[in-house]
C-alpha cells in the first residue's frame, strides 16, 4: 500500500465499527444482570437461628489494601448474646468512598460472616452516606430467624455451629449429638472455626 495511504488505512477499524450494533445499555431505565461472581455491596451473615456470624475479629480490616473497613469487637454475655462464641461485631464500618470491591476482606474472613452481593448501586451524592454501618450491612431475618441478642439455639457451644453451619437443627430444635461429637458420633479432630462450613 502507498505511504501516503497510511492514515485511511488506520481509519479503518473506525469505520468499520460505525456499521456494527451499538452495545448500549440504556442506564438505569435498562439494567444487565451482573453475572454470578459479580463483586458488589458487602453484607454480613447469620446462622440459621439469627445469631451473626461475624465474631469481630478484625481479620477483615486487616486485609483491606484501602482501609476502608472499622471493627470493633464486643463481649458476649449468656443474658446478651449476638454470635455463638464470646465476641461479636459491636460496631462494623465500612467507607465506599475508599473501597475497590477487592473481595480481599471476603477471603480472611474465618467465619464466612461477610460476602458480597450482586447489588452495585451504591452511589451517592453525600460523604456521609457512603459509610455503610453495620445495621445497613447485616442481612435481613429471615423465617425461623430470630432477632439478637438471645441464647444459642443451633447447640450448646461455639463449636456446634461451626460444625454443622446451615445444616445444624432449626430455632427451637435441640443440638444432637452430644458435644464435641459429629453426625456420625465421632469425635472432631483438629476442628479451627470455619472449618467443615456448609454454605461454602
Amino acid at each position: 500500500m502507498p505511504e501516503f495511504l497510511g492514515p485511511v488505512k488506520g481509519f479503518g477499524v473506525t469505520f468499520r465499527q460505525m456499521f456494527k450494533k451499538v452495545d448500549t445499555v440504556e442506564y438505569p431505565e435498562v439494567k444487565r444482570d451482573t453475572e454470578p461472581r459479580f463483586h458488589g455491596r458487602h453484607q454480613l451473615n447469620r446462622w440459621p437461628d439469627g445469631l451473626e456470624k461475624c465474631i469481630g475479629c478484625e481479620l477483615c480490616a486487616w486485609a483491606c489494601p484501602a482501609d476502608a473497613i472499622y471493627v470493633e469487637g464486643g463481649d458476649n454475655s449468656p443474658g446478651e448474646r449476638y454470635s455463638p462464641g464470646e465476641r461479636y461485631g459491636s460496631v462494623y464500618q465500612i467507607n465506599y468512598l475508599r473501597c475497590i470491591l477487592c473481595g480481599l476482606c471476603v477471603e480472611a474472613c474465618p467465619t464466612r460472616a461477610l460476602t458480597m452481593t450482586n447489588e452495585y448501586e451504591i452511589a451517592d451524592d453525600s460523604r456521609e452516606n457512603l459509610i455503610w454501618t453495620k445495621e445497613q450491612l447485616l442481612a435481613p431475618l429471615e423465617e425461623g430467624m430470630e432477632q439478637p441478642p438471645h441464647p444459642m439455639r443451633l447447640g450448646k457451644t461455639e463449636r456446634d455451629y461451626y460444625s454443622r453451619g446451615a445444616g445444624g437443627p432449626g430455632p427451637g430444635r435441640e443440638a444432637e449429638p452430644e458435644d464435641g461429637a459429629d453426625e456420625d458420633g465421632t469425635e472432631a479432630a483438629n476442628w479451627a472455626p470455619g472449618a467443615g462450613k456448609a454454605d461454602r
